[in-house]
C-alpha cells in the first residue's frame, strides 16, 4: 500500500506540473490573443495619422507608448483626449504643444478592454521591430494568431478537472491506507494484486463507491449545463459569418486601395433606415471602362444585360443578382442607420469592424442587445450644431411656452416611426 501511496503522489506531482505548464501556455497564449485583437481595433481605426515606428500625423506610437507607462492615463487620451485637454492635464498640453495643436480623434467607442490591447499590439509589434533590427533581416514577420475559445475553455476545464482528481484521489488513497492500518488480519500482496488486477473488478468498485459515482455525476452535470449554458447564450449570434457571395467584391481593395468612401456604394446609411446595397448601375460607373477583361466583372454585364462591345442594355436578359445578407438582426429589432450615421457621426467600422481590410465581408460584431446597450452606455451624445437635436430642444421650448406642439414636429410624420 505505501508503494501505491507513493506512485501515486509522483503521479500528483507530475499532473501538477502539467497544470503548471497549462497555465503558463494559456497565459501567453492569451497575451497574444489581446495582441491580436488589438491589432484588428488599430488597422481599423489608427492607421490613418499613426504608424509603430515612423512619425506621421501623429507621433511614432512604439516608442511614445514605450516610455509612457502610465495605461491608465493613455486609455483616458485615446478614448477623449479633448477632454483631457479641457481639463488642462498637463501630458495632454505638452502633447498639443508638440504637435502644434493638432487635434487627434476621440475614440469614446472604444471601451478600456479594447484600448488595453491597442497598447499590448504595439508595444509586442514595437519589440518586435527592435528585436528584429538588433537580429538583423530574417524573412517575413509570422502572424500570431491566439487560440479560439474552445481551446481556451477547454484548457480551463483539464486545469480544474486535475486538480478536482487529485484532491478526490488523494482522499481516497488516505482512507485506504487506515483501513489497512486498523486490520492487521488483512494481508496485502501488491505484486500479485498488480498482476492479477481485472479492469472489470475494478470498475465494480468504483461503482459500489457511492460518494465517487455521485462526484461524477455532478461533474458530469456541471459540465454539460455549463457547455448548453454557453450554446444557448450563443444561439442566433453570427460573428465572423462569412457567406460566399455570387460575385468575388473586395472591399479590401475598393474601401482599402482605392480609398472609396464607403457612401458611395451604401447611400442610404446617410439618409435612411437601411444602408441599401448599391444597385449595378452604380458598378458601371466605373467598370463600364474599367477591368471590362474581367470574369468577375462580366457577371455584372450579364445581370444588367449588356453587351459591352455594343454597349447597349437588353432589359430582356436582366436579371437580379442574388446578393446573401450577412449582418441580420431579428424582425423585433429596429435599427436606423442615418441616425447613427448622420446624427451621431458614428463610423461605420465600429459596428462593421475594418471592411476596408476585407476580402469577403464577415460580421465583425455580435450585433446583440448587451453589446449595443454597452456602446449606447459609453458613447456620449454630442448636440452641439446638430440640427435633430435643435429641433429637439426648439420644441421643448415651445412646450415650455405653452404653444402648439404636433407629432409630425418631432419627426411623427417620417416613413422610419411606422414602416420597417
Amino acid at each position: 500500500m505505501r508503494s501505491f501511496s507513493l506512485i501515486f503522489k509522483q503521479f500528483s506531482r507530475s499532473v501538477l506540473l502539467i497544470v503548471g505548464f497549462a497555465f503558463w501556455g494559456f497565459s501567453a497564449a492569451y497575451a497574444q490573443t489581446d495582441a491580436a485583437k488589438g491589432e484588428t481595433i488599430f488597422k481599423a481605426n489608427c492607421t490613418a495619422c499613426h504608424k509603430i515606428d515612423q512619425i506621421m500625423t501623429g507621433p511614432a506610437l512604439g516608442p511614445q507608448l514605450t516610455s509612457e507607462t502610465d495605461d491608465k492615463y493613455l486609455i483616458s487620451w485615446i478614448q477623449n483626449n479633448q477632454a483631457l485637454i479641457a481639463a488642462g492635464n498637463p501630458k495632454a498640453l505638452k502633447i498639443v504643444k508638440e504637435f502644434d495643436g493638432k487635434a487627434m480623434t476621440t475614440f469614446t467607442n472604444l471601451s478600456d478592454a479594447d484600448v488595453s490591447n491597442v497598447i499590448t499590439y504595439i508595444r509586442a509589434d514595437w519589440k518586435r521591430i527592435q528585436d528584429e533590427k538588433a537580429k538583423g533581416p530574417v524573412g517575413g514577420p509570422v502572424e500570431a494568431k491566439g487560440p479560439s475559445e474552445l481551446v481556451v475553455w477547454g484548457l480551463i476545464g483539464i486545469v480544474i478537472i486535475a486538480f478536482i482528481l487529485i484532491l478526490v484521489l488523494n482522499k481516497a488513497a488516505g482512507s485506504l491506507e487506515r483501513v489497512l492500518a486498523s486490520n492487521p488480519n488483512i494481508i496485502v500482496e501488491e505484486e500479485a494484486v498488480v498482476a492479477e488486477a481485472d479492469k472489470n473488478v475494478l470498475l465494480k468498485k468504483i461503482l459500489k463507491n457511492k460518494k465517487l459515482v455521485f462526484f461524477i455525476l455532478v461533474c458530469g452535470t456541471i459540465a454539460m449545463g455549463s457547455w448548453g449554458w454557453v450554446t444557448l447564450w450563443n444561439t442566433n449570434v453570427h460573428t465572423g459569418y462569412q457567406p460566399v457571395q455570387p460575385i468575388k467584391y473586395s472591399h479590401e481593395l475598393h474601401a482599402g486601395q482605392m480609398k472609396i468612401d464607403c457612401q458611395y456604394c451604401h447611400g442610404g446609411a446617410y439618409k435612411s433606415k437601411n444602408a441599401s446595397i448599391p444597385s449595378l448601375n452604380v458598378c458601371m460607373n466605373c467598370h463600364k471602362v474599367v477591368k471590362t477583361e474581367s470574369a468577375e466583372i462580366h457577371k455584372i454585364y450579364d445581370a444588367l444585360g449588356y453587351d459591352p462591345k455594343t454597349q447597349k442594355y437588353d432589359s430582356t436578359a436582366a436579371k437580379p443578382i442574388q446578393w446573401i445578407r450577412v449582418h441580420n438582426l431579428p424582425d423585433l429589432a429596429y435599427f436606423n442607420h442615418s441616425q447613427h450615421v448622420k446624427v451621431a457621426g458614428i463610423k461605420c467600422q465600429a459596428c462593421h469592424g475594418p471592411v476596408e481590410t476585407m476580402k469577403e465581408v464577415y460580421q465583425y460584431s455580435p450585433l446583440t442587445m448587451k453589446w449595443c446597450i454597452q456602446c449606447h452606455k459609453r458613447t456620449e451624445v454630442n448636440a452641439k450644431g446638430n440640427a435633430y437635436y435643435d429641433s429637439i430642444l426648439a420644441a421643448h421650448d415651445k412646450i415650455k411656452k405653452g404653444e402648439k406642439v404636433t407629432a409630425a414636429v418631432l419627426g411623427g410624420i417620417e416613413c422610419g416611426k411606422c414602416h420597417y
